[in-house]
């Protein structure tokens, strides 16, 4: 009864979203395949970005069309990223 009280315990304080931090990335560590993440808010399209505007998050190299877009993600990289990690 204790074990199953205790393994109960962790799971209701452990939250779920809190454990999945990973990014899906390419071998070389780009995150979604290299495309300007902030493009698919302010284009909604689909744009390649450029490694000269990058910028190092939760384990993943970003890549961006120009430094606006870089800077946008910079100041709230949670707002721009894929869900689960883009997986």
């Amino acid at each position: 009864m204790r074990i199953t009280l205790a393994v109960s315990a962790i799971f209701l304080l452990t939250n779920p979203g809190m454990a999945f931090d990973k990014v899906n990335t390419t071998f070389f560590g780009v995150a979604i395949k290299g495309y300007d993440t902030v493009a698919y808010h302010t284009e909604s399209r689909a744009v390649k970005g450029k490694s000269k505007f990058s910028h190092k998050w939760n384990d993943a190299k970003w890549y961006f069309t120009n430094a606006e877009n870089e800077v946008l993600f910079a100041a709230d990289p949670e707002r721009y990223a894929p869900q689960y990690g883009g997986y």
